[in-house]
């Protein structure tokens, strides 16, 4: 494995990260390829094993189990100084707004709980899961800096935005002392690259880590033409992001299977390793051991100049899709459906 640093923050951080949205109890999400805590615990050990320290889970996550099946696994397995916690948290609800909690309030609140699924003390980045149009700016920043300055987060990060908000609010929490986002994690992949637009430019200039879900875009980078898993059947928030770009998208899925055949590896290898030329550190959902290990692998797969060209030439502009198309502000009055778990949430 090899490891850097987290933008401008003092995380040393494996290249890969490990995305815990598939723990859980599926009884609390929507994801019938959900692992139960046993084959949960496999997973991660195994990725401790091949040097992987960063992990990504969420509140809305099964409801918080994930943040529990993962706490768990890491006390057990690990080191708490040796590792690298990531953990998100979603905007106020309408009842929250109506009850008039605040957006302090709410952080305190959210972080409180996840720390609470995690058996910890800290989490080491603490995430901004979605924009909230509906809580001032000031409020959000206010909030992230004051858990940050009690010692329940390190750094701070965002998802899912766009550049000119993270731009604003780094702007904002300089003007007034406060903690900035050291990370961006957005929807970026080999088939998927508006974050190329200007979200890349932004954090190669100020240095924040990019740290990209969907890596594998839900399967479609890690799959020979023919071959299908259950989560590609079944995971019907993927099939609204991609199956509307299919044909276009198909060209680049086989260029990266030639590339593989060539190298004799796998897909994720090639996808991954491309991704690496990239970003910090792709957060990769797993939820087989082959999973974890062949993203473990793709950090030594050195792609040449010519193979890279070869695998982004064929791209053509998409339209923002999944959670980025619902990020305005009329969307924001609207329930979060792309999350799991969130009427849970607001319970605990």
């Amino acid at each position: 494995m090899k490891y850097t640093k987290l933008g401008n923050s003092d995380l040393r951080v494996s290249r890969i990260c490990m995305g815990c949205m598939g723990f859980g109890d599926a009884r609390n999400g929507q994801h019938s390829w959900t692992l139960d805590e046993e084959h949960s615990r496999e997973i991660i050990k195994r990725g401790l094993e091949l040097g992987i320290n960063f992990f990504d889970t969420a509140i809305a996550y099964q409801s918080g189990t994930s943040e529990q099946y993962l706490g768990r696994a890491l006390k057990d397995f690990a080191k708490r100084d040796e590792i690298v916690v990531a953990t998100k948290f979603l905007p106020r609800t309408q009842e929250e707004i109506a009850a008039g909690i605040s957006g302090q309030e709410h952080i305190e609140r959210l972080l409180n709980t996840s720390l609470k699924n995690l058996g910890m003390d800290y989490v080491d980045l603490y995430i901004y899961h979605m924009w909230d149009y509906e809580t001032p700016l000031y409020d959000i920043m206010d909030g992230l800096n004051r858990i940050v300055k009690a010692g329940k987060a390190r750094y701070i990060g965002i998802s899912n935005c766009f550049a000119y908000q993270l731009a604003k609010a780094n702007a904002l929490a300089e003007k007034e002392g406060f903690s900035k986002f050291v990370s961006i994690q957005g929807h970026y992949n080999l088939i998927f690259r508006e974050e190329e637009r200007e979200m890349a430019r932004l954090c190669a200039e100020d240095n924040i880590a990019m740290t990209p879900y969907s890596a594998l875009a839900g399967g479609r980078l890690s799959k020979h033409p023919g071959e299908t898993s259950k989560r590609l059947r079944e995971d019907s928030y993927a099939r609204f992001k991609y199956d509307a770009t299919a044909a276009q998208d198909q060209i680049t899925i086989d260029r990266a299977a030639e590339l593989a055949d060539r190298h004799g590896v796998s897909m994720t290898e090639v996808s991954l390793a491309w991704l690496l030329t990239k970003v910090t550190a792709p957060v990769a959902g797993v939820t087989k051991l082959h999973h974890v290990e062949g993203a473990a692998k793709a950090v030594d797969l050195e792609l040449t100049p010519e193979e890279i060209l070869y695998l982004e030439e064929a791209y053509v502009p998409h339209k923002l899709v999944g959670v980025m198309a619902q990020n305005t502000p009329a969307a924001a009055k609207e329930e979060h459906v792309w999350s799991t778990g969130n009427q849970k949430i607001e319970r605990v």
